[in-house]
């Protein structure tokens, strides 16, 4: 016998369920009682009536506002349509899935994946099943990184389906090639000191060869990719100063410890997955061991800068750059209530002669949300990885380019990239065709496309771009020795918080493309997912906040200005 459902009492509060089952002509009335009863129910016989706080000209109580509040973000949200992404076309084009990522499940000893084990990694990220997923095939020791998080939900922001991004190239598009090039170029300088990039020769051919590459989507200075520009992001503040965002160099006041930003550097020339078996087994899903030299040094290099980027926790660089902006040293004025750097003209703390943020639009509300938003960038991301683009990793491209450049195979790959110098430059140094990865276990167990750490950048300095003045200049800005070991005081251009922020979340993403983990494309696309992540999530934010505040004016990765 079905079980029947207790009354609701009249006196009890209004529920979501009851909210979800009402139409639109009873929710409001239903509201309005709701807070009648709700007032009444805080009052006693006995409570004097001065003590009650009035209800305002609105009528309405604390609790039916901050109900308010939640109801129309989540009917917002239930607006939204999911994005309709469209892929590349590449899991459907190739039968024998060699345009797919396959890290992890079995393969022949070709390097190519077993059909079946692909198609049920396939059928568990459709469903979203945990038993679909624990019976995908794992041959080796290492798992599959946390494919159910494409799934999850959140109560803040955008949901992880709601925002698409560009496709990635195709396998065998020339785009595609000028990426693998430039990655190849990228393990063949690892080690070369970034103020050595105008003298060095090997610098100056990859400079050569993407200039002459129509496919490539790099910086270029006057229609030509220079030592300035070279492996640099696409951010419109990257360009400017040295390769490295101050935010990297910089001393960071960590509340009572000041931290010195020394990085525990890889060993020169030490690279790894260079040997087809070695390669193989790490498809398979091998576990291997990390081996670093025993020196820590300042980024003065892609290899340091691979090297931060592999042990670096989601958000670290960005909490360490929020802690340089409230700590930089300098006068106090009207414009900086603090030693730091000045907030975003538009936040109403910045000129208050009473008051200062803290909770609301101030150090612990920029801490928090920069934790925050992390995590659900990397939702995004991980809907864009599992469920829809199931992108090749560059490593796993490597293994095709040394198959078809051996003569073992015929894959149809761009032939703008066969005959690159890099490749025989890694040829000479390694005796296989394969890119040289900066860590031994290479890329980790899940798709490309688009990178994590990207879309943690786009979403957290997008954050710190909102709170702090973008135009404010770094103070006493440095640059790194050559050894790594000081810092002697940087003279150029003036930089700005906000182009070394930009160049940070370049930074942080190219020096995942340094390691030889991520494509180019990766990287752009991740940045505008969470940049637009984070935009979202401020504007959705903006109604729970009581100050006087017209909103949020950031400048976003393509120069345009915002206001949220």
């Amino acid at each position: 016998m079905a079980k029947r459902r207790k009354s609701r009492d009249a006196t009890e509060p209004l529920t979501r369920r009851d909210a979800l089952a009402l139409g639109a002509g009873t929710l409001g009335a239903l509201l309005t009682k709701s807070t009648a009863l709700a007032g009444a129910q805080t009052r006693s016989p006995q409570s004097p009536a001065e003590l009650v706080p009035p209800t305002g000209a609105i009528q309405r109580t604390r609790r039916a506002r901050s109900y308010e509040v939640r109801l129309r973000a989540a009917q917002a949200q239930r607006r939204r349509q999911v994005a309709g992404d469209s892929t590349n076309g590449d899991e459907r084009r190739y039968s024998n899935l060699i345009a797919s990522y396959s890290k992890g499940l079995p393969h022949a000893q070709t390097g190519e994946v077993e059909p079946s084990a692909f198609q049920g990694l396939v059928r568990a990220a459709r469903s979203g099943r945990v038993e679909d997923f624990e019976i995908v095939p794992t041959p080796g020791d290492i798992r599959q990184v946390n494919p159910q998080a494409a799934f999850a939900f959140t109560l803040e922001g955008p949901d992880a389906h709601a925002l698409s991004v560009a496709s990635p190239p195709r396998f065998d598009s020339a785009e595609l090639a000028a990426e693998a090039c430039e990655l190849y170029w990228q393990a063949a300088t690892r080690d070369v000191t970034f103020d050595a990039y105008e003298s060095d020769p090997t610098v100056g051919r990859a400079c050569t060869e993407l200039s002459a590459f129509a496919g490539y989507r790099g910086p270029r200075v006057a229609g030509a990719v220079t030592p300035g520009c070279v492996f640099r992001g696409a951010t419109a503040g990257d360009l400017a100063g040295p390769y490295i965002s101050q935010f990297l160099w910089k001393e960071v006041p960590y509340g009572a410890i000041r931290l010195v930003p020394h990085v525990r550097t890889a060993t020169p020339g030490l690279d790894y997955l260079t040997v087809w078996d070695d390669w193989l087994a790490v498809q398979n899903g091998a576990g291997t061991t990390s081996r670093h030299a025993g020196t820590f040094r300042y980024i003065r290099s892609a290899r340091d800068l691979a090297a931060y980027v592999q042990l670096d926790f989601t958000y670290q660089a960005f909490l360490t750059a929020c802690l340089v902006l409230f700590g930089m040293e300098g006068t106090t004025d009207v414009r900086r209530p603090y030693k730091g750097a000045p907030f975003e003209p538009s936040i109403p703390y910045r000129t208050s002669k009473s008051q200062s943020g803290f909770s609301t639009l101030g150090v612990a509300h920029a801490l928090d949300l920069v934790a925050r938003v992390s995590n659900l960038a990397l939702q995004h991301a991980w809907y864009h990885k599992w469920v829809v683009h199931r992108w090749i990793r560059p490593e796993e491209f490597g293994g095709r380019i040394h198959r078809l450049r051996t003569g073992q195979a015929n894959y149809p790959i761009h032939p703008s990239v066969l005959g690159s110098p890099a490749l025989d430059l890694v040829f000479q140094r390694t005796k296989s065709y394969l890119l040289p990865q900066a860590y031994p276990e290479g890329c980790p167990l899940h798709p490309s496309f688009p990178s994590g750490h990207a879309t943690i950048a786009g979403a957290c300095t997008t954050v710190l771009k909102a709170f702090f003045d973008e135009s404010f200049p770094i103070e006493e800005p440095v640059v790194a020795r050559p050894d790594g070991l000081t810092l002697t005081p940087y003279s150029g251009p003036t930089l700005t918080v906000g182009g070394e922020l930009d160049k940070l979340a370049s930074n942080v993403a190219m020096g995942r493309s340094a390691a030889g983990i991520h494509w180019r494309s990766d990287n752009v696309a991740g940045l505008a997912l969470g940049e637009q992540v984070a935009l979202e999530l401020l504007g959705e934010l903006r109604a729970c906040w009581p100050e006087p505040f017209q909103g949020f004016s950031v400048t976003r990765f393509d120069g345009t200005r915002v206001v949220v």
